[in-house]
């Protein structure tokens, strides 16, 4: 099968992760795509291919003969989207695009226009994956899902293609934040992996951001509006005197690259309670930690303003910045980019402003810089993806696993 063909298959599974869910993977659901996964590695032929009882799915691909010596290399992405949009059922067609407005649905009025997304206007003559408007597509992370399975097929049926032994991992839940705690590395026994769930193709991904969560609740003091003065104590009120305290021109609509913010992403609340859901991120760990400290003085201040327990600022840092334990590797990024210039496709060094399963597994031993996938604009019903972006990752995957040569210490080109 083809990756657009294992695409279009994978994305008629509803696999959104749920955030708040206790359950293991969160949502049931992304079992069912798991297990054809899974069913699918084993058909292949790759050895140990299952669904482990945590919803993650593995499967290793044997070294070719006289490649034993190379680095098992470990390919990751994950089968969960994202909860926030609706993920199913997707209606998905693949359209040639030759300029202008593309009409996603035209009962709703939803369209992608180059004057809102100018990346379409790389796109013309090309043939793109696009929904019809009232879901997202599922490009994060079923084309890296499809990309990997469609190399990994490719280097079965091709025994000319040498490679080391290659360790594949699909996990659950990576859009709320777990896919790396289903990982284990001990089972997994690579020395090095990469994930595929970057944007555009081309892009190579090994900075991202440090990344906390915070939570603000308000405790206020309610009483009939009418016998209020001097009494009452608005939690509402309070929230949004602390959302005003926080520096408005922060935030992901004001800044870009390496430039750090404050998002507020859930309030909710009434005049007894009210609670805000921060995510604060910054590419330097200064000021990082002074972002985290400004949140935190905020709170103090208002607490100060009305009391002692009527605010509380609860930090908890989520991942942090891969770089540091990317670059003492520096082959990693040579193979990958070798490789993308094999596929005829120019490599560009891209932060990630946001997180990654790679961040995570860096800090937890297991090096894994970020590949693209070709997708735009995910988490949205404006989502989108060229087919020759599929065709592409498959052909640098494929470069990659065959470029690499090596002791299993440190590997070289």
């Amino acid at each position: 099968m083809t990756a657009l063909e294992r695409f279009l298959k994978y994305i008629t599974f509803d696999t959104q992760s749920e955030e708040g869910s206790e359950a293991t993977p969160s949502t049931e659901k992304q079992r069912a795509l798991g297990r054809v996964l899974a069913r699918e590695l084993a058909e292949m032929g790759l050895e140990g291919a299952c669904l482990a009882d945590n919803g993650a799915v593995y499967g290793w691909l044997p070294a070719t003969p006289g490649r034993e010596d190379v680095p098992v290399i470990a390919l990751i992405a994950h089968m969960d989207t994202a909860p926030r949009v609706p993920g199913g059922p997707v209606k998905a067609r693949v359209v040639s695009y030759e300029g202008g407005v593309l009409v996603l649905n035209e009962e709703k009025g939803i369209a992608l226009s180059p004057a809102a997304f100018p990346d379409l206007l790389e796109q013309v003559g090309k043939q793109l994956v696009v929904t019809d408007g009232t879901t997202l597509l599922g490009a994060d992370d079923k084309a890296g899902v499809a990309e990997i399975f469609a190399a990994v097929e490719r280097l079965v049926r091709d025994p000319r293609l040498a490679h080391g032994r290659v360790a594949v991992c699909i996990t659950p839940d990576e859009e709320v934040g777990r896919g790396a705690d289903y990982v284990d590395l001990a089972r997994l026994g690579a020395a090095f992996a990469y994930t595929v769930d970057g944007g555009p193709l081309g892009t190579l991904e090994y900075e991202n951001f440090n990344a906390a969560a915070g939570t603000v609740l308000l405790h206020g003091v309610n009483i009939h509006p009418g016998e209020g003065k001097n009494k009452m104590r608005n939690a509402c009120l309070m929230a949004a005197q602390f959302i005003a305290m926080v520096p408005p021109a922060e935030a992901p609509a004001h800044t870009e690259g390496y430039e750090g913010f404050y998002h507020l992403c859930a309030m909710t609340g009434d005049e007894s309670q009210a609670r805000l859901e921060w995510i604060i991120r910054d590419h330097d760990q200064a000021r990082f930690a002074e972002r985290k400290e400004t949140l935190t003085r905020i709170g103090a201040y208002l607490e100060r303003q009305y009391g002692p327990g009527s605010v509380e600022v609860i930090l908890t840092d989520s991942y942090y910045n891969m770089k540091e334990r990317i670059l003492p590797h520096p082959q990693l990024l040579d193979w990958a980019r070798v490789a993308f210039r094999k596929a005829g496709v120019e490599p560009r060094d891209v932060p990630i402003r946001g997180g990654t399963d790679g961040a995570r597994l860096s800090y937890l031993g297991l090096p894994c810089p970020n590949l693209s996938t070709g997708g735009y604009h995910f988490h949205g019903v404006y989502e989108y993806i060229p087919v020759e972006s599929l065709e592409k990752m498959t052909e640098m995957l494929v470069y990659l696993l065959t470029g690499i040569d090596g002791t299993k210490k440190n590997g070289k080109i």
